[in-house]
């Protein structure tokens, strides 16, 4: 079962105010067609699904590439299969350990900002959001460009500026949800660990016993 504290949230000086009426907990960031759903964003939080698919960005403009090479059936099927693998990471790993890591915090924070309509964000984080996903949309379409028209140069700068932009918005969105997360008692509970009642009674049976044989 997982401890939820009951403190009231503190924090949220500088955050809108929050409209819980209009707040549906289980759906917040949710991507229904991507069919990111609770579940699915805990497993994404592992460092595996984050870092494996931030990884993907030099395949992906690969696959493109290679219809100088194979034609554009084979870089097309190459590309189903680039995104076959992205729709997959989210669901591959396991959900981490711990949840106050950087990556962890990071997605949770991304799905803070996606669920801003039903839970308003601070407007400075908001527009600073939405500018930094324009610069990698940039960067992507450059490299994307780049790779159709078989220009290195182009590749190598949109993959640039589409990880720089990226990493700039995940570190963002750390800040943010470390902000935000007393906004509401869902967003707290996604980075509580459930307690381990089997292994909790197993080191207590284990006390017993060993205090059983010193007496």
């Amino acid at each position: 079962m997982a401890r939820m504290e009951k403190e009231s949230p503190r924090g949220t000086e500088d955050a809108a105010p929050v409209r819980t009426a209009a707040y549906r907990p289980m759906m917040a960031g949710g991507l229904s067609m991507l069919g990111m759903n609770a579940d699915t964003w805990r497993r994404h939080a592992s460092g595996w699904s984050v870092w494996t698919r931030f990884a993907t960005l030099p395949f992906l403009f690969l696959a493109l590439w290679s219809h100088a090479w194979i034609g554009w059936p084979g870089a097309l099927g190459l590309l189903v299969l680039v995104a076959l693998w992205l729709w997959i990471n989210p669901r591959l790993f396991p959900p981490p350990r711990r949840f106050d890591t950087w990556h962890a915090r990071a997605t949770f924070g991304e799905r803070v900002w996606l669920n801003r309509l039903a839970v308003p964000v601070p407007a400075a984080d908001n527009r600073r959001a939405m500018i930094l996903s324009l610069v990698t949309s940039l960067g992507f379409g450059l490299g994307i460009w780049g790779a159709i028209t078989l220009s290195l140069p182009l590749v190598a700068a949109g993959t640039v500026l589409t990880y720089a932009g990226k990493m700039a918005f995940l570190n963002g969105m750390v800040s943010l949800y470390d902000r935000m997360r007393d906004a509401h008692p869902v967003y707290r509970s996604w980075s509580v660990t459930p307690d381990n009642d089997n292994a909790n009674g197993a080191a207590s049976h284990k006390s017993e016993a060993d205090g059983r044989r010193t007496g």
